[in-house]
This record gives structure tokens, C-alpha cells and sequence, in this order.
């Protein structure tokens, strides 16, 4: 039998695959989008389950940034943020106007791409129940989750909201809480964001995804090892 831990690091590629496969799908419809309107692509339509939903620290943010360097500068110039007084980030009328065709075509997407295998998804039928595991665990990790995943979590859900558009926010956000796990392990170990990105798989690196694990793994504890099962096969099985 499979412990939690090794089931939060055997679910973590299913969720990306499926979370990305949306994503990927959405993004010429994005760029269209984004193109009419005068601006490119940027991280308000990355973050824009938890973004849409509330304002997005400046810890989380810079966690969120931490392998890559960027800021928000150009979000900021193109009027599609604003900043408040303690350095948290606020989308404006603009902003939210992105962020919701974001989350819009990405669901649309997701429909699309699931709908195109019938007989190993009827009518989508086990979506709403994959929906619901996913929101069950985002609930119960709310006590664990750091900065990123707290400023991601509870996701922004809009009324009326496919079952598609709800698994592909959910997972949007369930993923920053092993992102979020991952930091607080190589941070404990004494690494610096580029010496983890540079440190290849091997015993040094073991111990590293080892504690990423445990951090991880109480999201899931809420789910019975069926359900965990249940889970993993249904995302495995969606079309990408």
C-alpha cells in the first residue's frame, strides 16, 4: 500500500499535465484576446485563480518569482495592476477584464479537450467528481498551505461555472501548495532558489523531494485512500 507521501509525489505530474494540457490549448485564443485589446500575455492570466479573488501579497508574489527574476513591472506600466501601500498587488478594471477571459478560455478548453473521447468520458460525467475531490483537498490544506497557495486559495469561482472551468481553477491552485512545499524544503536545507534549480537528481536532491513530500502530503489527508485512487485515475484518464 502506497503511503500519502508517495501518493502527493505520484499525483503531482497528473495534476501539471492536466492543469497544462488547458492551458496550453487556451493560449492562442489568449494571445488573440490579449492582442485587440493592446497588450501581451502576462502573469495576471497565470494567477488568475487566486488573483480574481483577492489581492496577491508581495511574499507570495516574490515566492512565486523566485526561480525566474521577473517582476511585475510590465503589468504595472500596461495598467493591468496597481499597488497599495504595503506593496500588495491589485488588479484593475483592465487587469480583471484579462484574468477572467483567462480563466474563461481556459475552461473552454479544458471542455474541449476532454469532450473529444466519449468512451472514456461519457458525457464528462466524472469531471463534477473530480471537481469536487479537488475542492475537498484545497479546503482541508488550507491550514497547510504557504504564502503562494494562501494567496491562491480559496480559488475565484464564477457563478454559473462549468464543471471544467471549477477542476482546471482547482488544480490551478492546488499546485501552489507543493510549489510552496518545495521553497520551504530547499530553504531549510540552506539552498538558495539557483542552487536548487542547478542541483541534478541524485542523493544530494533526494532528501530535498523527500521533504517536499511530507510538506505536501496533508492536502490529501482528507481524501480516503479510495478517493486518492479515485483521483489520480480519473485525472490520468482525462485527454490531453
Amino acid at each position: 500500500m502506497e503511503t500519502t507521501v508517495s501518493y502527493a509525489r505520484l499525483i503531482r505530474p497528473a495534476i501539471d499535465r492536466v492543469y497544462m494540457g488547458a492551458r496550453l490549448k487556451a493560449r492562442p485564443r489568449m494571445a488573440a484576446f490579449y492582442a485587440e485589446r493592446g497588450h501581451e500575455l502576462g502573469m495576471e492570466n497565470t494567477l488568475f485563480s487566486g488573483v480574481l479573488a483577492r489581492p496577491l501579497p508581495a511574499e507570495a508574489l516574490a515566492d512565486g518569482l523566485v526561480y525566474t527574476g521577473v517582476d511585475l513591472s510590465r503589468e504595472l506600466a500596461q495598467g493591468v495592476f496597481v499597488r497599495d501601500d504595503e506593496g500588495a498587488w491589485h488588479l484593475t478594471e483592465r487587469g480583471r477584464e484579462l484574468a477572467s477571459f483567462g480563466q474563461r478560455a481556459t475552461g473552454e478548453a479544458a471542455e474541449e479537450l476532454w469532450g473529444t473521447r466519449p468512451e472514456v468520458l461519457p458525457g464528462l460525467s466524472v469531471v463534477p467528481r473530480l471537481a469536487e475531490l479537488v475542492g475537498r483537498v484545497l479546503a482541508h490544506a488550507q491550514a497547510t498551505g504557504g504564502p503562494a497557495f494562501r494567496a491562491m486559495s480559496p480559488p475565484y469561482e464564477p457563478a454559473g461555472a462549468s464543471p471544467a472551468l471549477l477542476l482546471v481553477t482547482r488544480l490551478g491552485s492546488l499546485r501552489h501548495h507543493r510549489a510552496d512545499a518545495h521553497r520551504a524544503a530547499w530553504r531549510a536545507a540552506g539552498l538558495t532558489a539557483e542552487e536548487i534549480r542547478a542541483l541534478p537528481d541524485g542523493p544530494d536532491r533526494a532528501p530535498i523531494e523527500a521533504d517536499t513530500d511530507r510538506r505536501d502530503e496533508p492536502a490529501y489527508a482528507v481524501l480516503t485512500e479510495a478517493e486518492r485512487w479515485e483521483l489520480l485515475a480519473g485525472l490520468a484518464a482525462l485527454p490531453n
